[in-house]
């Protein structure tokens, strides 16, 4: 209770109460009081109205200050003209008062009102009652407040657990969230987790090697040479289970705070094993799909002559096969070709497609290998007639080694990017061209550079430099800013430095890339054959 409240009840009350602080001051007067006496105002001294009584008064609040209970007494006070007035009295200490420091109720009527004296002494005994029935419900309604705010506080803790498994699909992801979250979640010192990899990501073929986790957030159960988590004598392990599979354990520290209630607990525990068991299978079918998309791309050819060198990796947000590829054609002695593309789309009718275009382009390659324009628009009227509605884009180059002239054909696609023995670069912008399939009788414009001694090139798709919200440009500078990190690597380390130059991100779109780069002797030709 507060002092507007007490004021609010005290002011309906027919007889005279006022409230005091230990020295005497006058904190709160009802109406009554004031007519009664009119020096009972806030703000004066009970001390200087007695006067000649201030001995017994200081008796009484001595008593008072010490009772919880009602104690009856009587005082003498003078009135404004200095005439002494006599009052019966009970007094008891305001428990409910905040402070600063203590105060007494009291409770006055005059002497010759002594039939009412019994109706006030059980009406003053009422108001204590009431008074301490009110503060007794405030105190449960605050404890009511704080056991909601903490469920509240919970059920959000739990809601970001929830919002992090939901958001993460791989098993690095998983487990970093229930790092990040399960412990405030489960109100513990610490959260690890053991799982099985064999059973969330079961090798693909007989024998194969299953290499161990890339990162240090879960321990692999699975794996003979990865030492056991030491887990404290205190903690507790709680098994993961899911469709019927034990996938493995969380271990929870409890440290001081106790162990977690068993029914949160569990509901806890089976919330990560759903996302575990979701993440291994995404990452089974990610392997699959990238297994099925490799074995789809084509075997290289030795070249003499030519360094080369290839990768692919799967898209991070799907577990669908797709269409990129790339291949290189040793055409003759004094030619070299390379073709590279993306068909739009993702999935089995895409990957499909794919795989037939590396081998209509093999046929087509065959024939008409020298002109990159009709390369491209044989593909062009190939896709368009036998797979309608879907669309490609598509770069050929034809290396010819005599003169290190380049001719090039880009159909929609990103521009190769030339990189120099010194780490310089230029991207081959030469005309771009509509995609191959939409368009039939499309005319494709074909152009032309020398290269110099020790340049590589470097063909890629487009997941390779795209990001969702981010200009084209930005990638293409960020991708020539890489290849001054190359200076003195082999092709085949420069693939890797390329594929992985933005370690920090996911990569929502597959990349492909083919990065050649000649080492034949110069040899001096008076024309360009082809």
């Amino acid at each position: 209770m507060n002092l507007a409240l007490y004021e609010a009840i005290t002011r309906a009350l027919p007889h005279a109460i006022i409230l005091c602080s230990e020295d005497g001051t006058v904190l709160s007067a009802n109406p009554p009081a004031i007519t009664t006496l009119n020096q009972l105002r806030v703000g004066a001294n009970l001390y200087e109205l007695a006067q000649d009584s201030a001995g017994t008064l200081r008796t009484h609040m001595g008593n008072w200050l010490r009772s919880g209970s009602p104690l009856p007494g009587a005082l003498l006070l003078k009135d404004s003209n200095g005439s002494a007035v006599r009052f019966r009295c009970h007094g008891a200490r305001a428990s409910w008062w905040p402070g600063p420091g203590p105060a007494v109720q009291i409770h006055l009527y005059r002497p010759d009102n002594a039939d009412r004296f019994v109706v006030l002494s059980r009406q003053v005994t009422d108001l204590n009652r009431e008074i301490a029935t009110r503060r007794k419900a405030e105190a449960q309604q605050e404890d009511l407040l704080r056991a909601e705010q903490a469920t509240r506080a919970r059920l959000q803790r739990l809601y970001r657990l929830t919002a992090a498994l939901a958001a993460s699909a791989t098993l690095d992801q998983v487990a970093r969230a229930v790092h990040e979250t399960a412990t405030p979640v489960l109100d513990v010192d610490r959260v690890t987790l053991e799982l099985h990899s064999q059973r969330l990501t079961p090798a693909l073929e007989p024998g194969e090697d299953q290499q161990p986790p890339a990162s240090t957030a879960w321990s692999d159960l699975d794996q003979a040479d990865t030492p056991p988590a030491t887990a404290p004598t205190t903690a507790l392990q709680v098994p993961l289970e899911a469709d019927g599979l034990t996938l493995g354990t969380l271990t929870i520290d409890a440290g001081a705070s106790g162990t977690p209630e068993p029914a949160y607990l569990t509901a806890v525990a089976q919330q990560i094993a759903q996302a575990v068991r979701r993440a291994g299978l995404y990452e089974h079918e990610h392997r699959v799909a990238e297994r099925l998309q490799l074995s789809l791309l084509p075997q290289l050819p030795k070249v003499e002559g030519l360094e080369v060198a290839a990768r692919y990796a799967a898209g991070s947000d799907m577990v669908m096969v797709g269409g990129d590829w790339y291949d290189v054609y040793d055409l003759d002695a004094d030619h070299i070709a390379f073709s590279i593309g993306d068909v739009a789309g993702h999935g089995l009718p895409q990957a499909a497609v794919m795989a037939q275009i590396i081998a209509a382009l093999r046929g087509t390659v065959v024939r008409c290998g020298t002109r990159p324009q009709a390369v491209i628009s044989e593909l062009n009227g190939y896709l368009h007639r036998y797979h309608p509605g879907q669309m490609a884009t598509a770069c050929y180059l034809l290396y010819h080694r005599p003169t290190r002239t380049l001719r090039y054909v880009k159909a929609g696609h990103p521009p190769p990017l030339v990189v120099g023995p010194d780490g310089s670069s230029r991207y081959l912008d030469g005309p771009i061209s509509p995609p191959v399939g939409p368009v039939p009788g499309a005319v494709y414009q074909q152009a032309e550079t020398t290269l110099t001694a020790g340049d590589a090139v470097l063909l890629y798709t487009d997941g390779l430099i795209e990001r969702p919200g981010e200009p084209l440009d930005e990638g293409l500078s960020r991708l020539s800013a890489t290849a001054r990190q190359g200076v003195g690597m082999s092709v085949d380390a420069m693939c890797e430095l390329f594929l992985d130059h933005r370690p920090d991100i996911n990569h929502p779109d597959d990349r492909a890339l083919l990065l050649a780069r000649p080492t034949a002797p110069f040899r001096n030709y008076e024309t360009p054959a082809g």
